[in-house]
């Protein structure tokens, strides 16, 4: 019988891609094929690494030169949900198996990003079975899966200057320590006539999980098992296998990014002592204003330790150029401590080099994994949708960094930097959770378990996909034979 051939479809934006090439990896170590699904604007030069995997794209609908960053997310969202028409086609073709040869066999599932649930409906509608994927954390896929609760217990909106501060009652299992500051950053915008517009559309598209044969996560028990159990009430199956990029590391060369990456970082850090090192990235998509780039600096500054920062092209609302920052960042480092400024770094190369002791991060999901999986102490200045709440478990659940949303001035960036830099029981509670995942995601562990139960699901789906399929035929013939 011919191997399932599953077609994974990632919201078009460089973590998810990087995150579901990670899964599509582990996918094909499992002897399936997979067709990964690009948009046109992301769809790599290069041929796929595997004679399993292939590469197609849509369209984004989006023109080429319109700008795909945080400020652009609602407008790539909404322009993403127009090209089912062109989806639906492509997917028929493929599960029919009319696709463009190399011995694929024809399309059996469909895995697609959570953003992007129309791929979820047509792939049933197709006869596809389909699971939807979340590239976020359990704990904020919880947070907006409980929203609607929020509205109906008067916790949202909230009321008009009000507390942040004032604990939120509603999200199963945090009642504890989630505080109105700790929700989605688009809570905030919300008032008695209208929500966020970005609020609304996560909102929907989490609840339309539910549609989907599983929910699967990038995510370890160890890390997230409370939401994880909340949510496994309210999906048909939940499968928790991260962190991917160490069980199923896609090749370098596979993946996303819209920036070169600045190899000579790494010589840079072989220069520098052990644990002596920030290292500061924002992630692909948070813009900052001038003003906050000077506070950033001066606090890295005055903090005294050896600092790598990536700051992108786009990353400063003033539009900058990079030799400017980086003019910027040398004049003030000089004769305080030493500084590199890169456009883009191979972060997990970074996180693993044994001169970096703490990374000043966004706290997107990937970034929180890969830092937490290298021991690695962070400092977090959330900038908006998940990152709030992951934030918020770095600082108050796992003790593994220290949460610095709502803030952006030298002196705290400053204090804080040197605290995860010192601290002995940060720095015990990160390598605590580094063991702990590593032991998740080796032969026995949780994560691992669950992958191979997922290899599984997936292919008795397609099974009995084919079946169907077969049987269709069958009838086909025996009516155009009548």
């Amino acid at each position: 019988m011919a191997a399932a051939h599953v077609l994974v479809f990632p919201w078009p934006v460089q973590g998810h891609i990087n995150c579901m090439l990670h899964f599509a990896t582990g996918l094909l170590g499992a002897g399936l094929h997979v067709t990964f699904l690009h948009s046109d604007h992301t769809l790599p030069a290069a041929a796929a690494a595997s004679p399993r995997l292939r590469y197609a794209s849509i369209p984004d609908g989006l023109p080429d030169g319109h700008p795909r960053h945080a400020g652009a997310a609602v407008r790539l969202m909404e322009s993403v949900q127009t090209q089912s028409s062109s989806y639906r086609s492509l997917l028929a073709k493929l599960a029919r198996g009319d696709g463009d040869g190399g011995g694929f066999p024809p399309v059996t599932c469909v895995v697609a990003d959570g953003l992007l649930p129309f791929a979820v409906d047509v792939a049933e509608e197709l006869g596809v079975p389909a699971l939807s994927f979340r590239t976020a954390s359990a704990c904020s896929f919880l947070a907006y899966l409980s929203v609607p609760r929020l509205f109906e217990l008067g916790e949202l909106p909230f009321p008009a200057g009000g507390d942040l501060d004032e604990p939120v009652r509603g999200v199963p299992g945090m009642e504890s320590f989630l505080r109105r500051r700790d929700l989605p950053g688009q809570c905030r915008n919300c008032t008695e006539l209208q929500n966020d517009p970005l609020l609304e559309m996560v909102i929907d598209f989490t609840a339309r999980s539910r549609n989907a044969r599983a929910l699967v996560l990038n995510t370890a028990a160890s890390m997230e098992r409370a939401a994880l159990d909340h949510i496994k009430s309210n999906m048909r199956d939940v499968f928790a296998i991260g962190p991917l990029h160490v069980m199923s590391p896609a090749p370098a060369a596979s993946l996303a990014s819209q920036w070169r990456e600045d190899d000579g970082c790494m010589a840079w850090l072989d220069g520098q002592a052990d644990r002596s090192v920030v290292y500061v990235s924002l992630g692909s998509l948070p813009v900052i204003s001038p003003e906050q780039f000077t506070e950033f600096l001066s606090g890295l500054v005055a903090a005294g330790h050896p600092f790598l920062w990536v700051l992108r092209p786009d990353m400063v609302t003033a539009r900058l150029q990079h030799a400017d920052l980086q003019e910027a960042v040398t004049a003030a480092a000089a004769g305080h401590s030493k500084a590199r400024v890169v456009e883009w770094a191979p972060q997990r190369d970074v996180l693993r080099h044994r001169a970096v002791g703490c990374f000043l991060t966004h706290a997107g999901w990937n970034s929180t994994l890969e830092a937490a999986v290298e021991g690695v102490p962070t400092v977090c200045w959330p900038f908006f949708v998940d990152q709030q709440i992951n934030s918020r478990f770095v600082g108050g659940v796992w003790g593994t960094g220290l949460d610095m949303k709502d803030v952006c001035d030298a002196a705290v960036v400053a204090r804080m930097v040197r605290e995860a830099m010192e601290s002995s029981e940060i720095k015990a509670s990160a390598q605590a959770l580094s063991q702990q995942l590593r032991r998740d995601v080796a032969d026995g562990g949780s994560s691992a378990t669950e992958f191979k139960r997922l290899v599984a699901f997936i292919e008795q789906l397609s099974t009995t996909a084919r079946t169907a399929a077969a049987a269709m035929d069958d009838e086909g013939k025996r009516k155009s034979y009548s």
